[in-house]
Order: C-alpha cells, then structure tokens, then sequence
C-alpha cells in the first residue's frame, strides 16, 4: 500500500524525459541514414538542415536519393514510431487498469478483430486495393473490442467488472480468431499477403495511411496521457478513489477506450506486432519507478525508439533481405515476457 501511494505522488522529473527525447531522436536519425539504398550519410544530413527554419543547404542528393529518403525511409520510420509508441502507451493504460504488468494491448479482441477485417479484405479483393486492408483492420479492431465490451457489460452488468471484461476479450478474441482461420482455409491462394500482414511490419507505410490514423492517435494519446494522475490513484484501490470523488468504472472506461483505440490505429499501419506494450512499460517501471504520471509518457517515447530500432534490425540483419518487423520484438520479447512472469509470481507470492 506504501508503494503505491509513493507512485502516486511521483512526478515525471527532466532527466528521464531528457533522456527518453535523446534515445528516440538517436534512433529515428538511425532509422533515416541507415537502408537498402546507399544514400550518402552526409547528404540526408544536410537535407534534413535544409528543412529546418532560416537554414538554407545544398545536399547535393540525386533526385532518386531525395525521393528514397522522403518517401520511403521517412514515412517507414515514422511508421514505425508511431505503432511502437501506440501499443507501449495502450500496454501501460491495459496494465494500470486491470493491475496486471502482463495486460497487453491486444487483450481485448483488438488483434483477431484487426485479423479478420484484414483477412476478409484482402480475400474479397485479391492482389489489389491495399489501400482497404489498413481501414479494414482499423474498422475490425475497434469492432472487436465493442463486442468484447458490450459482451462483458451484459455479463458483469456493468463496465466496473475487470475481470468479467478481461474473460469477454478472450472469449471474443478466441471466436474472432477461429473466424480468420475459417476464411483462410476457404481461400488457400491468399495465404501469402494475409500471413505477410500477421507477421506485421511496416515497410509498406505511407503518408497515406500516417494521415489516417493520425487524428485518432492523437486523441487517444492526450486522452491517455492526462489520466496518469487518476490511474495511481486507482492503483491505491477503489475505495480510497471513492473516497476522493472519483468513479473508478469511469476511469477505467475511458481509458480502455483510448488505449483500444490507440491499439487500433497501430494495428491498421503495421499489422499484428507483439511484446512491445509488455516489454517497454516494464522497462520504464523498473528504470523511472511505478507511477503512471512517469510510465505512460515514457512508454509512448520508449515504445517508439523501441520499434524504430527494431525495425532498423529487421531490414538490416539480413540485407538485401527483411525480416518480418513481428518476428523480431518476439526475439526480444520472448524472453523478457519469461521474466516479467518471473517478477510478476513472486510479487504475488505464488
């Protein structure tokens, strides 16, 4: 009780935030010098310069070289800090509403309603229009987690029933998912393009799809961030937040709504990519401490250098190849999930 009461009293302090700014910005200036293409390091240097206010630089980049940095490697990086700084913040907001460091963001019907909107799309509309696939996604995560809610409410009467919500997800999740296999074995010769999406990455984003799911992201990620203060309260418990005047069913409605939307908006850019909303919030608990006024703004910064990262080794590692961006953070997060379960038996004392 002692300890969380110290994390809610914490407060983001300039020295984490400081650092957290400088690994993300090492890592998104990585992510631009570093691909397939040789593009000359000193040349991006000068072209990114050249867009900052009152500089004025001559890169001396070819037109190819300018066209590979703006539309391929900048949208792609920007991609992919986007989905890692989403699903670290939604696995932050998961685990501080059900008080569980191993919620993640796909607990509730986000990732099989994504599957089969995605599989249902690219099987209706084979070889073409991939441009629907990232909104069928979208449109299928945020469906799943309504039916997973509306699902959890009939049976808990009420939003106020963690578990009740938690044990709806999984029944959601289980039935969305034996749908996607169904569709999949009906149509055998798309396999390909829907385990590619599965497997996740982010290599095909665009500015396109960035400018989709922008606005959701957006609110989902201000609306996250500013009930860091009510999430420590509630981690103190229910009755005390009462006391306090605040409805803890409220709380934790809202913020699964932002963080199942936030989920959404990673899922529609960059398919299905696990352990990023585990591993990173149970880094910056154990580097910044447990308070979710700390947590969730360093997840959102982690979560993104995190990917960024990852995906720089997924292009890389096996140049000219790629690896799927999905089976790399399951290299890593594999193992640290063994540990979280680790830490997280002997704090409960099982």
């Amino acid at each position: 009780m002692n300890k969380d009461r110290d994390a809610a009293r914490a407060r983001l302090r300039p020295g984490p935030l400081a650092a957290a700014l400088a690994v993300l910005a090492a890592a998104l200036l990585a992510g631009l010098l570093v691909g397939a293409a040789d593009v000359p390091v000193g040349g991006v240097l000068k072209e990114l310069a050249d867009r900052i206010p009152f500089v004025h630089l001559d890169s001396g980049l070819a037109p190819v070289d300018r066209n590979v940095l703006w539309e391929l490697r900048l949208p792609r990086v920007l991609a992919g800090a986007l989905v890692g700084g989403l699903l670290a913040l939604a696995g932050a907001g998961y685990q501080g509403v059900f008080r569980n460091p191993l919620a993640d963001p796909y607990l509730l019907g986000a990732a099989a309603g994504a599957g089969v909107g995605a599989t249902v799309t690219i099987v209706v509309l084979p070889g073409g229009a991939t441009y629907a696939v990232p909104l069928a996604a979208f449109a299928g995560a945020v469906g799943g987690v309504l039916l997973a809610y509306l699902l959890g409410s009939v049976a808990g009467r009420g939003a106020s029933g963690s578990a009740t919500l938690l044990l709806a997800g999984v029944a959601v999740a289980s039935f969305l998912s034996a749908v996607q296999t169904l569709v999949q074995q009906l149509k055998t010769q798309e396999l390909q393009r829907i385990y590619a999406w599965i497997l996740g990455g982010v290599a095909s984003a665009g500015w396109t799809q960035l400018a989709m799911v922008a606005p959701y992201a957006l609110v989902s990620t201000v609306v996250l961030l500013l009930h860091g203060r009510l999430l420590d309260v509630l981690a103190v418990g229910d009755e005390e937040a009462g006391a306090l005047g605040l409805s803890a069913a409220r709380v934790r409605l809202v913020v699964l709504a932002a963080a199942s939307l936030a989920t959404a908006c990673a899922v529609a850019i960059s398919g299905l990519i696990g352990f990023v909303g585990i591993v990173v919030p149970h880094v910056v608990r154990r580097v910044a401490g447990g308070s979710y006024r700390v947590v969730l703004p360093l997840s959102l910064l982690g979560g993104a250098a995190f990917l960024v990262l990852a995906d720089l080794a997924a292009r890389t590692v096996v140049a000219p190849g790629e690896l799927p961006l999905g089976v790399v953070t399951a290299f890593v997060g594999g193992p640290f999930f063994v540990v979280v379960l680790r830490a997280f038996r002997r704090e409960v004392g099982t």
